[in-house]
């Protein structure tokens, strides 16, 4: 073989290496920082209702980037004067209700848990000590939408309990611990309602774009204007719904509901863009509000 001929085929060789290096580079599967979500999920009917919200949930979830795990943060796990993450390798479907026709009670979402990703969690949180349990599971907080979102149940998914006893600006604190969680494509997930008053609903009121109380409909506005600002001002105001205005009293007469989306707001950045994936209201008084940030 000549000079000429060798270098030539030295040359060929050395671009199929760095060509196959750069398609191995591309194959590999990419980092990516999840976005966070709040859902306002209503009542349990959502899990097999066909409406409006339901079917923005499913179109919700063929947008969002695939994540390597979900965390929920649920208005139904409440644990006063502690936090607890749930460490199950299979953690159970919770029918945390009463008085809904029984095909409800026969729905299982079969996900598996992340108990790496809890005692990971465990270790990040430095606000308060997280015990882990095996106690609870996936309440309907949490399966009635991912149901909607992930139907397939594929994902790991583990729940992060809300010391009730607790003020706002530390259910804030803890979600700014926990956004370290979406740089390992955790998709943070906080479930409850910005608007929950069930003394007041109006039963057998359909869906509608606007609430049927000047209190519900100011409230949610409210809250909606203040993310829209997102100031440091604002974002404080957030932590208190008294704060937020005289409706606050009947649109938050207690702060379950109201809790997960400060975990929400705690692991977004204020830089990252905003999105309102759903607004209107259930049984007149409910606020279905959904937010993406990122």
């Amino acid at each position: 073989m000549n000079v000429r001929r060798r270098q030539l085929l030295q040359a060929f060789s050395s671009i199929a290496a760095v060509t196959g290096s750069l398609r191995d580079t591309a194959a590999a599967p990419a980092t990516t920082r999840m976005p966070v979500i709040f859902i306002g999920h209503g009542s349990p009917m959502n899990a097999v209702a066909d409406n409006a919200f339901t079917r923005s949930l499913t179109a919700w979830g063929r947008r969002l980037p695939r994540p390597t795990a979900i965390l929920s943060v649920s208005a139904h796990w409440l644990t006063p004067g502690q936090s607890l993450v749930d460490v199950q390798a299979r953690p159970r479907t919770i029918h945390d209700f009463g008085g809904f026709p029984k095909a409800l009670y026969e729905i299982q979402y079969p996900a598996a848990g992340a108990p790496d990703l809890a005692r990971e969690l465990q270790a990040i949180v430095k606000a308060r000590k997280v015990q882990g349990s095996d106690d609870w599971g996936l309440d309907h907080g949490t399966w009635t939408v991912l149901r909607h979102l992930y139907p397939q149940a594929d994902i790991p998914t583990f729940q992060l309990s809300i010391d009730y006893a607790a003020a706002g600006g530390f259910h804030h604190g803890i979600g700014r611990e926990l956004a370290a969680l979406r740089d390992q494509g955790v998709l943070i997930v906080g479930s409850g309602n910005i608007v929950h008053n069930l003394r007041a609903t109006v039963r057998g009121a359909e869906p509608s774009a606007r609430g049927l109380t000047d209190w519900a409909q100011g409230f949610d506005e409210a809250v909606k204007a203040a993310l829209n600002e997102r100031s440091f001002r604002t974002e404080q105001r957030l932590l208190n719904p008294a704060a937020m205005g005289a409706s606050a009293a009947m649109a938050v007469p207690t702060p379950d509901h109201y809790w997960p989306f400060l975990y929400a707001l705690g692991a977004s950045d204020p830089r990252e863009p905003l999105q309102h994936v759903y607004e209107g209201f259930h049984s007149g008084t409910l606020s279905m509000r959904c937010l993406q940030w990122g």
